[in-house]
């Protein structure tokens, strides 16, 4: 269809106005406008667009469902995802397997694993991608006996292991640093199981050296890998010598490895490190360079659904409708938590500025952001779920784990490397990730 092409092309502008001057839409036509948003980036709009699509009268089929879970885990729209459950059981769709897998997944982003392991659980013939959601549910859990152990089920059960669920228990692995039992599993992926390791298995392993701190083995596996490196491998271990205090290592590899400075991950990272050693000079060059070729860091964003609506907020971000009172709750939060003893980790502030600075920069992080609207505007004693696009920085994970002990909250946060259950002042990941 036009509006399947148009968004195949990402030029959803022409794709909306097909789908707007449509005298009547079927669920094909629905379903397409839906994936097109979803596939560039728009999973917000693509729930919206679901939600008008429900209005409208028209039943979704298990593409469509498949779809909208799908945006739903991306933005954490747990509300929205247990509606479109609702949907599922009404029409008797459950039955499917793209269905069910697609629930497992939705379920365990939005960070309801419970709920997850239900769905999981009622599915009578589980294939391995059923399997594979809930391993890789529960690693991004940090529940990661549990996720080995479900491994290990899956093979009693007859079902051979493919290249994602040996990621999925590898990752299970890596979230708590269980280096020993991560490299057993990854010698035994092809006389064993059958699977040819990846570039994505090797990034696990390296990625379990380099966090554990072997950060010599980390390298030392990297340059005996019989396949090509990419610059992601690279970077977690660049990145993990910046964590461990390692900026000799970090600095030579920086030099050896052909960065990529088209690429801001890259550029964010080398600029990282030469704040982190005080090259203000160096890293104002490489400032100037990624200016000049347009490259642009990605900012801080944390998304929360409140009433079945989600919230984004950016670092700094002043322009939600209510962000004054947002700032004022924050303020005041900030002000309770140091009576508690809390005190900015102003070494997270890469910049040149006063400490003065460098602690409104920190009080104003897209997950404050969040979790003062969520205490805004959520029952006393309720949980409140985020998801942020980026790894959360220490001085974020002190602020949410006072507030979860001070506020009385379980605080579930989502970043880029796994799930923050906040409970009681501790958190799930124990300080590891």
């Amino acid at each position: 269809s036009l509006i399947h092409m148009y968004a195949r092309c990402s030029d959803l502008d022409c794709a909306f106005k097909v789908f707007d001057r449509m005298p009547e839409r079927d669920v094909v036509s629905w379903t397409s406008m839906i994936d097109g948003l979803v596939d560039n980036g728009r999973a917000i709009e693509g729930v919206r667009v679901f939600n008008e699509m429900v209005d409208s009268g028209e039943e979704p089929n298990d593409a469509t469902v498949v779809l909208v879970l799908r945006a739903c885990a991306e933005t954490g729209a747990l509300e929205v995802g247990r509606g479109v459950h609702r949907i599922v059981e009404g029409q008797g769709l459950g039955s499917k397997a793209n269905v069910s897998t697609a629930l497992i997944d939705m379920y365990s982003k939005c960070g309801c694993i419970s709920s997850a392991k239900r769905v999981f659980d009622m599915i009578a013939a589980k294939d391995v991608c059923a399997w594979t959601a809930m391993i890789h549910g529960l690693a991004s859990h940090g529940m990661s006996r549990d996720a080995i152990n479900f491994f290990e089920q899956m093979g009693n059960s007859g079902v051979k292991p493919d290249e994602w669920s040996m990621t999925a228990v590898l990752v299970a692995c890596r979230n708590v640093g269980w280096v020993a039992q991560g490299y057993l599993l990854f010698s035994d992926m092809r006389k064993k199981y059958g699977v040819k390791p990846n570039l994505q298995h090797y990034g696990c392993m390296v990625d379990l050296y380099a966090r554990s701190g072997q950060l010599k083995e980390a390298e030392d596996f990297i340059r005996r890998m019989p396949i090509q490196a990419d610059e992601v491998l690279w970077r977690s271990l660049i990145w993990a010598c910046k964590i461990h205090g390692d900026t000799d290592r970090a600095e030579r590899l920086i030099k050896e490895v052909r960065i990529d400075f088209n690429d801001s991950s890259s550029c964010v990272l080398v600029s990282n490190i030469y704040a982190s050693v005080g090259k203000w000079h160096d890293k104002a060059i490489l400032r100037e360079t990624m200016n000049r070729k347009g490259v642009i860091k990605p900012r801080g964003s944390s998304k929360i659904e409140v009433d079945g609506s989600i919230h984004e907020f950016t670092a700094g971000d002043s322009s939600h409708i209510e962000a004054e009172s947002i700032f004022e709750k924050l303020d005041e939060i900030d002000e309770r938590l140091r009576g508690e003893g809390y005190k900015p980790e102003l070494s997270e502030v890469l910049l040149e500025v006063g400490d003065e600075e460098k602690a409104f920069r920190l009080l104003h992080h897209s997950e404050k952001l969040a979790v003062a609207f969520g205490l805004m505007k959520t029952k006393p004693g309720s949980q409140i779920r985020i998801v942020k696009n980026l790894r959360s920085c220490e001085d974020c994970h002190s602020f949410l784990r006072l507030i979860s002990k001070i506020y009385g909250r379980e605080i579930i946060v989502r970043d880029r490397i796994r799930f923050h259950h906040f409970r009681n002042g501790d958190c799930s990941c124990g300080d590891y990730w």
